[in-house]
């Protein structure tokens, strides 16, 4: 039997009749007995799942090195849209945490999630902007340690797992400190080793098998490490850590519904100034 539950449509017409009013009881005890066996709930498309696929890569540094944010995981990917717990964890932060869906701003999402941009995209109260270095499938091409944008261009910007492939992070860390307004947010996730107390890194390994069994990835340059709050403040930013599981109520309940990593936490960097109208997270975030 499938893991994935078959959304229901309503076709029968409103109606007071005692049948209807036994219809409509005997469907939402059908739903009640749905979610006790389909626990979890993909928040982008609504489909309810006994659990979630497999993701990740399996190489043995990513174990070792217990890095959240990358790594194999059991119960990580959508098998209906295709979003896997880092995006959905984003979504939501987005969601719970931020006035980005009430407030007018204008937004820098650099390699965007594929599900999160189709979202966004919608939103239109929102002055929407798309980059990448590839320049696919995004509104312009942009090298992070480069930007052509201006000073205080940004309310706020999503910029995650990018730094891991720059060679010059700090850069781009300014960079992008640079370009947002004065009073914006950053959310700036990283794969980041809950072991290291400072980030890896060694220019010298450039072959990509050399790359995975070093950082875990072909096209990594580093593992971050507990030391990555004070890269980011380096570049100007206060940095604020949300840990999801402190405000489970918003995200998906004690079991975990949404099927979100327990062990990874949103980095949120912040440009001192004005803060009104930036649609920011609350200020009742950990301080790092």
């Amino acid at each position: 039997m499938s893991d994935v539950a078959i959304r229901e449509v309503d076709i029968h017409p409103t109606s007071k009749s005692p049948l209807a009013d036994r219809r409509s009881g005997f469907r939402a005890i059908l739903n009640r007995l749905r979610q006790f066996r389909y626990r979890y709930e993909c928040p982008f498309c609504g489909v309810h799942l006994k659990r979630f696929l497999p993701f990740g890569l399996k190489f043995a540094v990513l174990r070792e090195k217990q890095i959240v944010g990358g790594g194999y995981r059991e119960n990580a990917r959508c098998p209906s849209c295709g979003c896997i717990d880092r995006e959905r964890l984003l979504y939501l932060y987005l969601r719970n945490e931020t006035k980005l869906f009430e407030q007018p701003v204008r937004l820098l999402h650099v390699a965007p999630e594929a599900r999160v941009a189709e979202v966004l995209h919608k939103l239109s109260h929102i002055e929407y902007v798309t980059a990448d270095i590839s320049g696919a499938n995004v509104m312009t091409t942009m090298d992070i340690t480069r930007i052509q944008f201006a000073d205080d261009s940004f309310d706020a910007i999503i910029c995650n797992h990018v730094l891991e492939h720059i060679i010059d992070d700090a850069r781009a860390m300014s960079e992008l400190h640079r370009v947002l307004k004065p009073g914006g947010w950053a959310i700036l996730q990283v794969p980041i080793s809950r072991l290291l107390d400072r980030t890896y890194e060694d220019f010298s390994i450039a072959d990509t098998a050399a790359r995975e069994a070093a950082f875990g990835q072909g096209d990594h340059v580093r593992i971050y490490g507990k030391d990555y709050p004070a890269r980011l403040a380096r570049a100007g930013f206060a940095v604020r850590i949300f840990q999801w599981t402190t405000r489970p109520d918003r995200f998906g309940g004690s079991r975990n519904r949404f099927g979100l990593n327990r062990d990874e936490f949103v980095f949120v960097g912040w440009k001192a100034g004005r803060t009104e109208r930036t649609g920011g997270p609350a200020e009742r975030d950990q301080l790092a």
